[in-house]
């Protein structure tokens, strides 16, 4: 039997992964496995050519940079799914309105503890507190979780009031409540994508599983985990 094929992702696209993988697996093909970790750790990790990867999954931008710098074989990404940001608030606490962007803002204000994570979201976040002017007078209540910590575990512990992260990564977690999805006047969509990692000795197998995560086949997975297919 050979060796499974080696992947690294980011902690959005964890679970999604796992289901495709093992529906790759039934249906004749290779075994696969992906270590999720922090999108940041993830990229920096294909970026020192230390490890032995076959194939990343990140979101579009991170793959682009690596792509840029020769680590991923050149023409070889495939975009997979498109990954929604949403709110969440401990279980039983009071929902806010989130609806419109106003209804977010005020919720922001308000809040005594607001927690997003150190991804795409965060990043996209950020730019939209400052947008707002609100940046500086909201950033003694600001939490980023760590690289690899869920948001949903802070809210669900109490350390944070209101949490901002992908759907895909608060829809399994105890002790919260998923408010919604940000209004579409301010919605951050990421899209993942993957690609082969430059030097692997599997880039056709890479290849055909790749055609398969992107197929119509998937596509229930990708919406049983909050995401959904790009094309």
């Amino acid at each position: 039997m050979s060796a499974p094929l080696n992947g690294i992702s980011s902690m959005a696209t964890r679970q999604v992964l796992a289901d495709l993988c093992a529906a790759w697996a039934a249906q004749g093909g290779e075994q696969v496995e992906i270590e999720s970790v922090g999108g940041v750790d993830a990229a920096q990790r294909v970026q020192s050519g230390d490890e032995a990867f076959d194939v990343v999954f990140l979101a579009s931008g991170a793959i682009d940079k690596l792509q840029a710098a020769g680590r991923v074989i050149s023409g070889s990404k495939v975009d997979l799914v498109l990954s929604s940001t949403a709110v969440a608030v401990h279980a039983g606490a009071q929902l806010p309105d989130i609806s419109t962007e106003e209804g977010v803002r005020a919720a922001v204000l308000t809040a005594p503890t607001i927690g997003y994570s150190t991804g795409p979201s965060g990043v996209a976040l950020q730019k939209l507190f400052e947008r707002w002017g609100i940046a500086d007078e909201i950033k003694p209540r600001i939490v980023q979780a760590r690289p690899g910590v869920p948001v949903g575990s802070l809210v669900a512990s109490g350390e944070v009031a209101l949490g901002f992260q992908q759907l895909s990564e608060l829809i399994h977690v105890a002790g919260i409540q998923i408010v919604g999805s940000l209004p579409e006047a301010i919605a951050i969509d990421t899209v993942f994508s993957a690609a082969v990692v430059t030097g692997s000795a599997n880039a056709d197998a890479v290849q055909r599983l790749l055609a398969f995560m992107a197929s119509p086949e998937a596509a229930e997975a990708k919406r049983r985990q909050g995401m959904d297919p790009v094309n």
